[in-house]
């Protein structure tokens, strides 16, 4: 087999499990953020899945005007879509509105595929973004295209926001060949905090509160029809209809979502035996704080492994040496005929990109709305500013000389990043105190920056708009490249410092040298007490020193 051959087979084993468990997404309503914004967060966790930062153009279209449709996750032809009128500028997942759509896939009932749909759940979300100006009106845009052309995915849990609402929206199709989808979406109370990881989180919901409330009319008829319930109207859970829980639901799913209630409020030993399977009672879709959350908190919490909890990865033997809060993939494994897994936290390796959406009602659209992004996961990125009138992608963010999953280049963010991620994860605890020196210098020297830059971006809008977006979209820019920039520094100086196992001295930020320019003696860590006391329990005497 030829070289280009075995890139080929690579790849498409890479984008068959592209979409395997994967996701999280927090979110906080406008009264229970710190500054009044609805707060957004998504991590698109997938092997096969090469991050980037998406950009559609506002455009306006003559009528008849078609756009194909291909598959997000694969790449695959779907078919055509007549094209809207006009579409609205669209950067990463937010839009020139501050429209924000984000996803976690459940998958459900396999039988309700329709793999003759049109609409797969990434084109939706991007379909939408285009067409939409509000949450609510995306929700009529998404369930207005499956119902006209098909849905093609599983089973789709959406976080719909804008800077006054924010909604879940849950939707799986209804089998091969029937157009369509059964839906429910809740809007989340401005006081509170939600959250949904791979796993159907709407049960119960009150079929007369036409403000809160929206559902397809067939939601609860289709699940009779299917016989999937058969109670009474007020005790129809959706997720029990559509995506019925399982261990991997539970433990490797709603987890995440408890992690984040854990952190926010004080309910966390009370929802706990569900996830350790001691208790089916599901936690609410939605909760009130225990205080007010920031931007900077759910960068935070993008970033949890379970620290500090019963679930914590970090201390047990699969942390090896240098305690890394990771496990390899796959998430379950065989061994002596009994079946073992792994904890899955918010932060996983395997994520192509991740963001923080904020969205304000007091400023411009232009200035309010900031996607704080970054590639690869959110414990070994930074997020940088992108404000959602940016209409060129910076460089570092794009396929950049042809970047893509297998296809390395020093010019993509995504790549640096991983790269740097690689040299730690099997040193973290050695390494990890320069990372976050640097993460935590370079967003904090952003959220210092904030203010000013948008002042001044506030003053060019009552001005000139089109200057305010222009000087907006320079600064998402050069942000996004000055970062990269810096990372890669940062992965220059791990090759000096920690080559070959030792430890380099470093003084004011500079390798130490003696009295004559002679490099310092090196540091010779060897490995922590408690792994060295495992090492001689599993090879008992063959390494003892004897006279």
């Amino acid at each position: 087999m030829n070289m280009k051959s075995i890139f080929s087979l690579i790849l498409m084993l890479a984008l068959s499990v592209a979409s395997s468990l994967a996701c999280t997404n927090l979110i906080v309503g406008k009264n229970a953020s710190a500054d009044g914004s609805t707060i957004v967060s998504y991590s698109a966790d997938s092997y096969g899945l090469f991050g980037e930062l998406y950009h559609y153009p506002a455009g306006i279209h003559k009528k008849g005007t078609m756009v194909d449709v291909y598959e997000w996750d694969t790449g695959k032809y779907l078919g055509q879509i007549e094209q809207a009128r006009q579409t609205y500028n669209v950067i990463g997942n937010m839009n020139e509105y501050q429209l924000t759509i984000a996803e976690t896939t459940f998958g459900g009932r396999p039988e309700l595929v329709d793999t003759t749909g049109v609409i797969d759940y990434g084109s939706l979300i991007y379909l939408a973004l285009q067409r939409s100006t509000s949450a609510r009106e995306a929700i009529k845009v998404m369930t207005g295209l499956v119902e006209e052309y098909g849905y093609y995915s599983s089973g789709e849990s959406f976080t719909i926001a804008d800077p006054n609402e924010v909604w879940i929206m849950e939707m799986i199709g209804k089998g091969p060949g029937v157009r369509g989808a059964v839906w429910v979406a809740i809007r989340i109370p401005d006081d509170c905090i939600a959250a949904h990881a791979n796993q159907s989180r709407i049960h119960r919901f009150d079929l007369n509160d036409k403000e809160n409330c929206l559902y397809s009319p067939d939601v609860i008829s289709f699940a009779r029809e299917k016989k999937y319930f058969d109670g009474m109207n007020k005790d129809f859970s959706f997720a029990n209809a559509y995506a019925p829980l399982d261990f991997g639901a539970r433990r490797y799913c709603e987890a995440r979502v408890w992690s984040y209630y854990n952190m926010f409020t004080d309910r966390g030993s009370e929802f706990l035996p569900y996830i350790q399977g001691q208790s089916d009672t599901p936690m609410p879709l939605y909760l009130k704080p225990n205080r007010k959350i920031s931007v900077q908190d759910i960068r935070q919490a993008m970033r949890d492994h379970y620290e500090g909890t019963p679930l914590d990865i970090s201390n047990d033997f699969g942390a090896g040496a240098y305690h890394t809060p990771y496990r390899l993939s796959p998430l379950s494994f065989k061994h002596e005929g009994k079946e073992y897994f792994n904890e899955r936290p918010i932060s996983t390796q395997q994520s192509g990109f991740v963001f923080v959406a904020q969205m304000r009602s007091s400023m411009p659209d232009p200035v309010g709305g900031v996607l704080w992004f970054g590639n690869d996961d959110a414990n070994m990125t930074v997020f940088t500013p992108v404000y959602c009138c940016t209409d060129r992608v910076p460089q570092c963010y794009s396929r950049v000389e042809g970047a893509d999953y297998v296809t390395f280049s020093w010019k993509s963010a995504f790549w640096i990043y991983n790269w740097v991620a690689n040299m730690v994860y099997p040193r973290y605890d050695l390494m990890m105190p320069d990372v976050r020196a640097v993460q935590s210098s370079l967003e904090t020297t952003f959220s210092d920056a904030q203010e000013g830059i948008e002042t001044a971006a506030l003053r060019l809008w009552e001005k000139d708009p089109a200057k305010a977006k222009t000087f907006l979209t320079n600064y998402t820019e050069l942000s996004a490249q000055s970062t990269v920039d810096a990372w890669k520094r940062l992965g220059e100086f791990f090759v000096v410092k920690f080559n070959d196992g030792v430890v380099k001295r470093v003084k004011d930020g500079q390798f130490e040298r003696n009295a004559i320019g002679q490099p310092a003696p090196v540091i010779r860590p060897g490995f922590p007490k408690e792994f060295l006391e495992e090492y001689v329990k599993q090879t008992g005497e063959r390494y003892l020193i004897t006279e």
